[in-house]
């Protein structure tokens, strides 16, 4: 598998994306990241696939564990994350702010992260790679009693979800364990 510890990164992008795309890469690399890029590669290409179908092709990587995390550009950074979650093993987030993206990951240990390029300005697309690529689930709640673990059980049972199972137990999730998450010790949670 193609690692952040290893500076490895996948992105895609629509042709509204690539602008957006294009500042970030360009900026991964200044920072020594090696990029492995599904398209669109060029603003000018005569029939630029869909955001859909880079979406599932940046998807399916991440699902057969070619990569460990992706970036993903579209115009609204929604419907390529769409395409992507379709995937098993994807767990996206769309994010317009670099707070969105550390809690996204930190939060949330989303392996593939989508923008959008009608949104999102260039410097703020660099500074949301660098979050995301920079941080991992848990990270900064250390002194949140149980953060990482309640998050951790989350994620596990979203990876061992079957619809069909689900639907025959009567729409009744089958739970891996139990964490309780304690309140935070500052901020607007603190009790």
């Amino acid at each position: 598998m193609k690692s952040i510890k290893d500076k490895h990164i996948l992105v895609g992008a629509d042709f509204a994306g690539f602008p957006l795309k294009e500042a970030v890469v360009k900026h991964l690399k200044s920072k020594g990241w090696n990029i492995t890029d599904i398209g669109v590669r060029s603003a000018d290409e005569e029939t630029p696939e869909m955001f859909h179908r880079i979406g599932l092709k940046v998807g399916a990587k991440i699902a057969e564990g070619e990569f460990e995390r992706a970036l993903l550009f579209c115009g609204t950074g929604m419907g390529i994350h769409i395409a992507a979650s379709k995937c098993p093993h994807v767990h996206c987030g769309v994010v317009e702010s670099v707070p969105a993206a550390l809690r996204a990951i930190t939060g949330n240990g989303v392996n593939v992260l989508a923008m959008g390029a009608f949104y999102v300005a260039p410097q703020m697309g660099m500074d949301i790679a660098d979050v995301f690529l920079e941080h991992s689930l848990g990270d900064g709640y250390e002194n949140w009693k149980n953060f990482y673990e309640f998050h951790k059980l989350a994620i596990d049972e979203l990876e061992a979800f079957n619809y069909e199972e689900f639907k025959k137990n009567n729409f009744i999730l089958k739970k891996l364990g139990e964490v309780v998450l304690a309140s935070p010790k500052y901020g607007v949670l603190a009790k």
